[in-house]
């Protein structure tokens, strides 16, 4: 029956691998860490128990203690973007805003759909900052200068 709960943890190992090789979420491979020591000690005959507390233990440990460190290295979930450089810079307003309607916004020599970040209307010829992108729409408010 051990060799059994060897070849379970070692299946177990290979599911969490293949898991966190498609989602790359960085969750599922401290799992699979916890059940390769759970598989080193069913290998040496330890009662079930004891691999799953080592396993349970392990997998909590790896979690709490290496996580922020992978995540600080390897900045999983975070894709930044040339639009992110647009944040706060200025635009000028060619069609104008409304408060049901989105209108244009030129921005280094680029033409962008904007909408008001207040929800008020915005003019044509006037001077805005970005304060936000929303799908491929720049969100927008006037600049203090108008």
């Amino acid at each position: 029956m051990e060799a059994f709960y060897a070849y379970a943890w070692l299946g177990l190992i290979v599911i969490l691998v293949i898991i966190e090789a498609a989602t790359v979420s960085l969750t599922t491979i401290w799992l699979a860490g916890g059940a390769l020591i759970a598989f080193i000690f069913a290998l040496l005959g330890l009662p079930l128990w004891t691999q799953i507390a080592v396993f349970l233990a392990t997998s909590i440990i790896l979690l709490i203690f290496t996580r922020p460190i992978a995540l600080k290295y390897f900045k999983v979930g975070i894709q930044k973007t040339n639009t992110d450089a647009l944040i706060g810079e200025t635009g000028l307003v060619i069609m104008d805003i409304s408060e049901h309607k989105p209108g244009q916004v030129k921005v280094k020599g680029q033409v962008w759909t904007a909408i008001s970040e207040s929800g008020y209307p915005v003019q044509a010829d006037t001077e805005v900052i970005i304060t936000a992108i929303e799908g491929v729409k720049l969100v927008v408010k006037k600049s203090v200068d108008n």
